[in-house]
C-alpha cells in the first residue's frame, strides 16, 4: 500500500447543489396541483343540499356535511401543502450557487 492510497477512504458527503433536483421539484408541483383538484372534488362530494317543498311556504332548505369526504379533502390539501414546501426546498437546492471559497472575503 502506498502513501497516496489510504487503507480506508471517507465517503464523499452528498452534494447539495444538484440541478436534477429541479425535475423532482417540478414533479412535486404537478402532484400538488393534482391533489388540490382531488381535494376540491372530495369537498364538493362532502356537501349535500336538500330542498323540501311545502304548501304555501318557501321550500325548506337543508345542508348535510359528510365527514369522511370533508376529512379526506383536508388531508389531501395538507399533503399538497407539504409537497409544495418540499418542491420549494428542492428548487432552492437545484439553483443555489456554491458558497464562498474559504479564505476569500467579500468586498464590503
Amino acid at each position: 500500500m502506498t502513501a497516496a492510497t489510504p487503507a480506508h477512504r471517507l465517503p464523499e458527503p452528498p452534494k447539495l447543489h444538484q440541478p436534477k433536483r429541479a425535475i423532482a421539484a417540478a414533479g412535486e408541483v404537478v402532484a400538488a396541483v393534482a391533489l388540490v383538484l382531488l381535494a376540491a372534488w372530495c369537498w364538493q362530494r362532502g356537501i349535500v343540499r336538500y330542498s323540501y317543498p311545502l304548501d304555501d311556504h318557501p321550500p325548506l332548505e337543508s345542508t348535510r356535511y359528510l365527514g369522511n369526504w370533508i376529512g379526506g379533502a383536508i388531508g389531501l390539501g395538507t399533503v399538497a401543502g407539504v409537497l409544495l414546501l418540499d418542491a420549494v426546498r428542492q428548487a432552492v437546492l437545484a439553483i443555489r450557487t456554491r458558497g464562498r471559497q474559504q479564505g476569500v472575503e467579500a468586498d464590503v
